[in-house]
């Protein structure tokens, strides 16, 4: 089975935001990036795959330089081979869509693996449109994957239950968080990881569809209020409700 894997580069999410000057981009100054988190469940899921019914895996991400790491991070999970398409940082979603197409068109692969969004933007988009640029059947948010020769079983949570969908490879899968438990990769893995040739693609000249206007941060003035529960208190909690709050 031949599978490629799509993956992006996000901020580690330990460190703390700052809007750039320009208020188009955060800050990058003394930013940690990494492997977005959701794409470590398609990572895991691939991996399983792989050693069910062998194959290889391929990893692809569309970015800068910097971005190489965390192919070398799926490398050391025990991905086979690795893609950069090499962009700037400001692209948008169709872009990064169009660029992700082309590079499925070129390795032909069964099954194209997703996590269900990144964790900076947020936008869920690049499964959907990616899928659509080549005409293929797309299941997102995927929580359970079976595999039956060219059929694929696919399970959603949905509001109050379950969703069931079926398809025929090649598709295109995003998956939950709850899928699997990525493993973590084993010190002799990620010291051959360094070592391994990462292919690299120059980006498709295509035009943004997006801009951005503007970045800033949630505000964070606090609307809520915090008492005890001496009587005078209550009283107090009590006449908030009704003056400020109108519920009682």
């Amino acid at each position: 089975m031949k599978i490629l894997i799509c993956v992006s580069k996000v901020p580690d999410t330990n460190i703390k935001i700052v809007v750039g000057d320009n208020k188009k981009a955060i800050d990058s100054k003394g930013i940690k990036f990494v492997l977005n988190p959701n794409d470590e469940f398609a990572i895991e899921e691939g991996l399983q795959l792989k050693e069910k019914f062998g194959g290889d895996i391929t990893v692809v991400t569309v970015g800068d330089e910097s971005a190489k790491d965390i192919l070398r991070t799926a490398l050391s999970m025990g991905c086979n081979n690795a893609i950069i398409v090499k962009s700037s940082t400001d692209i948008d979603s169709i872009q990064v869509a169009e660029n992700l197409a082309s590079v499925v068109k070129s390795i032909n692969p069964d099954l194209v693996l997703m996590g269900r969004q990144s964790i900076d933007f947020d936008s869920q988009q690049i499964p959907s449109l990616t899928a659509e640029l080549l005409d293929l059947p797309s299941v997102s948010v995927v929580s359970k994957l079976s595999i039956d020769g060219t059929k694929i079983l696919a399970e959603r949570d949905i509001e109050g239950g379950k969703e069931i969908v079926s398809s025929n490879l090649p598709c295109i899968i995003s998956f939950q968080k709850s899928i699997n438990q990525p493993r973590y990769p084993k010190l002799p893995d990620i010291m051959k990881a360094k070592k391994k040739t990462i292919e690299e693609i120059n980006s498709l000249d295509c035009a943004p569809s997006v801009e951005i206007v503007e970045i800033s941060l949630p505000d964070k003035k606090r609307i809520g209020k915090i008492v005890g529960d001496s009587d005078a208190e209550i009283s107090e909690i009590v006449k908030l409700l009704h003056e400020d709050a109108k519920v009682i």
